[in-house]
């Protein structure tokens, strides 16, 4: 009996000095977070600021299936007039009704990077909001440009054009041709970046990288991290499954249905089952893996041990993360949210709408097949609205190495690690011309900011601004 004991410690001891020694060996290996950040004075900010008030007053509301070009008009003559070199020298196309295109040739005219945006934004509802400026007024007040779309995607528009602009202004000549995009609708889906890609496809053009919305410079995403900011840069973005239920009697009347229960019973009885089933998989996926070996070496005890020992922890973390970060949880597997039931008896029917959001095709389909066999329990049937399924960057390329090694050259104080956005953004339609599409635009938001995307006093920083156009022109004059 103690030699078992004995073992049983010596294995337990042996383990606790692995785990240790595999933490400090990947801490100690992590870049260390010192340097200098792009500094500004006042006077060269101001014509930032300036800039995005400007963009900001055009009320670029998008509406699905329509459009008005009033807004968009005006918005149009903003940039042109607050970037002439940038419409003087670069090739321009629209796509669609207002999806912009320039592209800058480069010195291998064979070769091909994308920055892009959008430049329409969601309505603001002062009726029911209240906002501390008016939501397109473009205020500028405690540094910071008040707003809607000042974070959603005006912002980074105005840094990408930015650093076009100084780019031009100063002579230089990008290595590869870089184009750049910003769409009319993405906040409606709409058409325009699907008429860009197919621009794109006819004319054989692909892309070695694009940088998009979707990530950004953020607070740490994870308690306890010993880090100014994080740079979460979007290497997936969850697919899309939307489908919908409907619930019948087979009789004309309510108490000869067929089934125990009438349809909104039914309808009810089986989003509880669906809800409270295990059928959904979870597992850490590649990207989910590499985000917490980004962020390991900058969390604390026990984060850090868990992080960088996946290999033993993975179960435990896959439990307890959904509990941790809500954003973060719904990495590791599908979720399923119904957004919309209605019906009644008297209807004699109950209809449902659900979405699946997945990072893994084939779990999808498994996960489907459960969900097909609950519904059927409850005589409920299915009708798929939406299948979209979109490939991950490939973190391997090096043009994603490239742009990590950028955000440490720019930004040396920050943390980067790739991760899997739940939101939606342009960029999906995009992935069939290109194999590292990143959801990343590197402006600089605290929660507050982050939180008003959609929603009341959207503002961002203007030296957010500055800084992301050093950035941008950073990576495009030293691609490789």
């Amino acid at each position: 009996m103690m030699l078992i004991l004995k073992c049983v410690l010596l294995s337990f001891l042996a383990l606790i000095v692995v785990l240790a020694i595999n933490t400090m060996r990947k801490t100690s290996g992590a870049r260390k977070l010192e340097g200098k950040h792009p500094e500004f004075t006042e006077d060269e900010l101001k014509p930032y600021g300036e800039a995005l008030s400007r963009m900001i007053r055009c009320a670029t509301v998008s509406v699905k299936d329509s459009h008005d070009d009033t807004e968009f008009a005006k918005m149009r003559a903003v940039v042109e007039e607050d970037f002439p070199l940038l419409h003087e020298k670069a090739e321009r196309m629209m796509f669609a009704a207002d999806c912009w295109m320039y592209k800058i040739s480069g010195e291998d005219t064979s070769r091909n990077i994308l920055l892009m945006s959008h430049h329409d934004v969601v309505a603001a509802d002062t009726e029911h909001e209240t906002w501390k400026y008016e939501p397109f007024s473009g205020t500028i007040a405690d540094g910071k440009v008040w707003g809607r779309g000042a974070a959603d995607t005006k912002g980074s528009l105005c840094a990408i054009l930015f650093a076009a602009e100084e780019m031009l202004r100063e002579g230089i000549t990008p290595p590869v041709n870089l184009y750049i995009l910003s769409s009319h609708n993405e906040e409606t889906g709409g058409d325009g970046m699907t008429t860009a890609r197919s621009y794109f496809e006819e004319q054989g053009i692909t892309f070695e990288v694009i940088l998009d919305e979707g990530g950004g410079i953020v607070e740490p995403p994870l308690p306890g991290m010993r880090c100014e900011m994080c740079a979460m840069i979007a290497v997936h973005e969850k697919g899309r499954l939307k489908v919908n239920c409907t619930a019948r009697n087979k009789s004309s009347h309510v108490s000869m249905t067929g089934f125990k229960g009438n349809p909104v019973e039914r309808m009810a009885k089986f989003i509880e089952e669906v809800k409270s089933s295990n059928i959904f998989i979870r597992e850490l996926n590649p990207q989910t893996k590499a985000m917490f070996a980004g962020l390991a070496p900058y969390c604390g005890f026990p984060m850090n041990v868990l992080f960088n020992n996946l290999w033993f922890f993975g179960g435990i973390i896959k439990k307890v993360l959904p509990k941790i970060n809500g954003t973060a949880g719904s990495m590791i597997g599908t979720t399923c949210n119904f957004q919309k039931i209605e019906g009644s008896v008297n209807d004699r029917f109950c209809t449902a709408s659900v979405m699946f959001r997945n990072t893994n095709e084939a779990d999808l389909k498994k996960e489907y097949a459960a969900f097909t066999a609950i519904a059927e329990k409850y005589g409920i049937t299915l009708e798929i609205e939406r299948d979209e399924y979109y490939k991950p960057a490939d973190m391997d390329s090096p043009a994603y190495a490239y742009t990590v090694d950028c955000l440490a050259k720019i930004f040396p104080r920050f943390a980067a690690a790739p991760y899997v956005l739940s939101a939606g953004t342009d960029a999906w339609r995009l992935t069939p011309v290109c194999d590292c599409v990143l959801r990343f635009a590197p402006t600089r938001m605290s929660n507050q900011q982050l939180g008003s995307i959609h929603a009341v006093d959207e503002n961002l920083d203007i030296s957010a601004v500055a800084e992301a156009a050093v950035f941008y022109k950073y990576f495009v004059v030293n691609y490789k």
